[in-house]
This record gives structure tokens, sequence and C-alpha cells, in this order.
């Protein structure tokens, strides 16, 4: 199922996208999208019998905003240099175990919402990202496998980045990682069922129309199951949580001199294969 939400921010209502791309609207029969419908079988169950009757009333998309595909996220997790390719371009030696960092759920917004340049900053870049939903409690799990068994769904994320803000003034990396607007999410939920391998996905991203990443999550050092179970290792993973796991190599700080790093006025366009498209116009803070 494509799970999303809709509306004005702050007061969407959950939908449904069939595979006929008609937008069905789910407030008749659950409250919201979040961690507490996620983890209820029975519910996700009435939702797929009534797609399946076409007993979903259709929703009017002209001119309707989309939001983020989850309500009330407990945590974001974020997996740093977990491409290949990515810590290759930033000089970084692959990392021996997860780097682990967290954004605030504050900092989500819809997949088309403006993205704000904070103020003071000249190092602003891109990260299209696999974001993963949990779906079940995840405490001390043993294996990948069961890492994957707790995943409800997947979504493209984008985890804007001040690189100055996360490398050059101190401390960990929070700093240029938590700024406001600086996690675009969705369009949709895409639950498991519709990803029968996370590890075989094209990730994209354009700026100004320019392809700047086009790389495959079978790149990451870390696959989706592997990286679930090892942070079930240092905290529970709850239903809502969000796993980031990480970019492909081509963002701009892995780039040459003068690093083309994001504007005021510069449009992002992203996509993750079967997850939907992004697309955000830059403004200033």
């Amino acid at each position: 199922m494509k799970l999303l939400r809709v509306g004005t921010a702050g007061r969407e209502r959950p939908a449904l996208l069939d595979p006929d791309g008609t937008l069905r609207d789910l407030s008749g029969l659950v409250a919201d999208i979040d961690g507490t419908l996620l983890a209820d079988e029975d519910a996700l169950g009435r939702i797929r019998s009534a797609a399946a009757a076409g007993d979903l009333p259709a929703l009017d998309a002209t001119g309707l905003r989309t939001g983020p595909p989850l309500a009330r996220i407990g945590k974001i997790v974020c997996i740093g240099l977990n491409y290949h390719d990515h810590a290759r371009e930033t000089g970084a030696e692959p990392p021996a175990e997860p780097v682990v960092f967290f954004k605030a759920p504050d900092t989500v917004v819809g997949p088309d919402d403006t993205v704000l340049i904070p103020r003071g900053s000249v190092k602003t870049d891109w990260e299209v990202e696999l974001a993963v939903v949990i779906g079940r409690t995840a405490r001390y799990l043993e294996s990948a496998e069961e890492g994957l068994a707790h995943v409800a769904g997947y979504a493209v994320a984008h985890d804007v980045s001040e690189r100055e803000f996360q490398i050059e003034r101190g401390g960990t990396w929070d700093k240029g990682k938590n700024c406001e607007t600086f996690n675009p999410l969705g369009p949709w939920l895409v639950t498991a069922d519709e990803v029968p391998d996370p590890q075989n996905l094209s990730l994209r991203l354009w700026v100004n129309g320019e392809l700047k990443q086009d790389g495959t999550t079978a790149e990451q050092i870390f696959p989706v199951g592997e990286v679930v179970r090892y942070v079930s290792r240092f905290m529970t993973l709850y239903p809502g949580d969000v796993v980031n796991t990480g970019t492909p190599a081509g963002v701009a700080m892995g780039r040459p001199e003068p690093k083309p790093y994001l504007r005021a006025g510069d449009v992002v366009e992203l996509e993750v294969t079967g997850l939907g498209r992004q697309r955000q116009v830059l403004a200033q803070a």
C-alpha cells in the first residue's frame, strides 16, 4: 500500500494512493497514519480489504498539499557515511560500525514544502536517502532478518545538511542536521510488502534540473536489516520511529571547489524507485 497524508500543515488527513493513481480517503477508517496504526495489523488489514473492495471514497487531488506520510514520529535515527561511493568522494574511510546521529522530528516537512536556508549558512547541502519506518518494537535484535521483519515500510527522505555547522563549528553533527525544514519526507509511506528487496533501489537527486546524485542502495555499507539490528542494540526502536539510512555519492561537499552549495531560489527534486518523488524550492530563513 501507498499511504499518505494530505491537507494543510497540521491538519492533514490519512489517505491511500490506489494502483490506478486515484487518491482515496482513509479518514473514515483510521484517525491518522502513525506508529499506532503501523503496529495494528487488524487496522492495516481493514484498509487493505476496503481498498480491494473499492469501498474507499475518492479525493480530489487538485491543489491538495501532500504532507509528511507519518504523524507523531517518535525519533529519527540517521546513519552517516553508509555508502561506499559517498565515503570515497568525501575521502573518508568506510566506518567499521554504523555512524549514528539524530534529527529531531520537528525537522520533518512535506515532500514539496519549502526548505529554508539557515541564517548565516554558506554550505547547505543535499542528500537523497531511503527512510525506513519501524512497525514493531525492536530491542536487542539478533539478526538482519529480524531487523527487516520490524520494518513497516519505506519513504523518500531528504537529509538536508549544513556542512559548516556540521563539521566546522565544534561538537557532534547535530548542529548541521537539525535546522528548520531539514527533513522533507514522503510523498508516500510504501508498506514493506511492496519493497521485496530494499538493497535494489535507485536514488536520484537533481538541482535546478541537473542530475547530481544517481546511486543505488546496493552500495550501502550496512544494509537496511543490519542497520535496524545494530541500532536496536543501543536504543529501543518503536512503531513510528524513522531511520534515515544514508546517502550515495554526489553531494555538494564531495565536489571540486567552488562547491555548489544550495542557495535561495534553487529547486531540488529527488526520487527513490517505487517510493515517489519530491520537489522543494529553497528560500532564505
